[in-house]
């Protein structure tokens, strides 16, 4: 019984041990198969690095406003007469807006120039009479004051006339009226605003740093939120003084609005131009990647990996400092250099050492070189370096 037992144990610990084993070996296997299996390579797409010329900006946000723009209002109260505009019609300086009702001025006013009549006359016989020296020189005197008093009323009468009927102040676009027919419109009302929208002037503000480099004169680019309007300007204006509270510096502009798609107060994109800069490196934004150790992009190069017998072209993580931004660009200060290849596309794959094959169907870049001409610029590439090496 006892021998049954011991064959039974053995037994036992014989098929577990062969059943651990084989568990083992074939883990060890399989992670010997993955370790030296070969991955295939990444397809990606690549650009050259080529040195451009930089057109720096600065950008800020203004708004629009009309170059001429105003709220007319009532300069005299009274009981609207007429109204001599509709909304959005286009006016000339000197033509009647409004008419206030003024018939108690023009009484006045006929009045008036009757009392100047006779003060004249009298002031006439007042003359005849002091040369023919039958009447004292007093008397001449007050005919002259009184004459004086009659067209300063009469005067003052006119200009009380004038502010009954109101006018528009330049040409421009008149808006919608304020006021109807029949109303007592107050001192002060207004009865519509008045806009210039042939010239347009945008209001901005910079940083204390950037608007040093602002002067008047230099030309701006003006666009719109959804990209539809481009118009183009200048720097008419730049505040003399900086704002203590937000450190930012207030600029003016004006562009040419000759269709008047720009309307006052809209809200609009603002790009200074500054002078040109040559021999720039500068890369489509969508390039780099950022992480908390910094910013990088994937750099294609020609290596021979171990065990290989031909070159092949390896992905690179490098590092890189960046500068200025221009709509989709963004500058490279540090990490590249004139020839390098870049990969725009398929860079979410990637991890440095990588290899890779050129597949320019998933190229943002039409232009794109395809493998046969990465491998091409990369052996030229290598060899004026080695050149160069040579040399010093």
């Amino acid at each position: 019984m006892i021998k049954r037992l011991l064959i039974a144990i053995v037994l036992l610990i014989l098929i577990v041990g062969g059943i651990v084993g084989f568990n083992m070996f074939r883990s060890k296997m399989i992670a010997q198969y993955f370790a030296t299996m070969k991955q295939p390579p990444v397809a990606v797409s690549v650009s050259e690095v080529k040195p451009i010329t930089w057109t720096p900006g600065l950008e800020a946000i203004g708004t629009a406003s009309a170059a001429q723009g105003t709220d007319l209002a009532v300069e005299m109260g009274g009981t609207v007469q007429e109204v001599n505009f509709k909304s959005n019609d286009k006016v000339k300086k000197g033509q009647l807006l409004l008419k206030i009702d003024d018939r108690s001025e023009r009484a006045d006013l006929e009045a008036a120039n009757a009392g100047l009549d006779l003060a004249e006359t009298n002031l006439k016989r007042s003359r005849e009479l002091s040369q023919r020296g039958v009447s004292a020189t007093s008397n001449l005197d007050q005919a002259e004051a009184t004459a004086q008093e009659a067209r300063a009323t009469v005067a003052k009468l006119q200009a009380l006339l004038e502010k009954k009927r109101l006018v528009a102040p330049f040409d421009g676009v008149v808006g919608i009226p304020q006021v109807e027919l029949g109303q007592y419109a107050a001192t002060g009302t207004t009865f519509a605003t008045l806009q210039d929208r042939d010239h347009m002037r945008v209001d901005f503000t910079l940083a204390e740093q950037q608007a040093r480099q602002a002067v008047v004169g230099q030309a701006v680019e003006v666009t719109t939120e959804d990209g539809t309007l481009d118009l183009k300007g200048e720097i008419t204006g730049v505040e003399p003084k900086i704002d203590a509270n937000s450190r930012l510096v207030t600029l003016r502009a004006e562009v040419a609005n000759d269709d008047e798609r720009l309307t006052p107060g809209q809200f609009v994109h603002v790009r200074v131009i500054l002078p040109e800069e040559k021999n720039v490196i500068a890369l489509p934004q969508t390039v780099v990647s950022s992480n908390l150790y910094g910013d990088s992009i994937f750099v294609v190069r020609k290596e021979t990996p171990d065990g290989a017998d031909k070159p092949q072209l390896i992905a690179k993580q490098v590092f890189v400092t960046l500068g200025r931004r221009s709509g989709t660009l963004i500058e490279v200060t540090k990490g590249l250099k004139a020839g390098d290849m870049v990969v725009n596309a398929g860079q979410n794959k990637l991890n440095s050492g990588a290899t890779v094959s050129i597949d320019n169907k998933i190229s943002p870049d039409p232009d794109a070189p395809t493998q046969a001409d990465v491998m091409k610029a990369l052996d030229m590439h290598e060899s004026t370096g080695q050149d160069a090496a040579k040399s010093q």
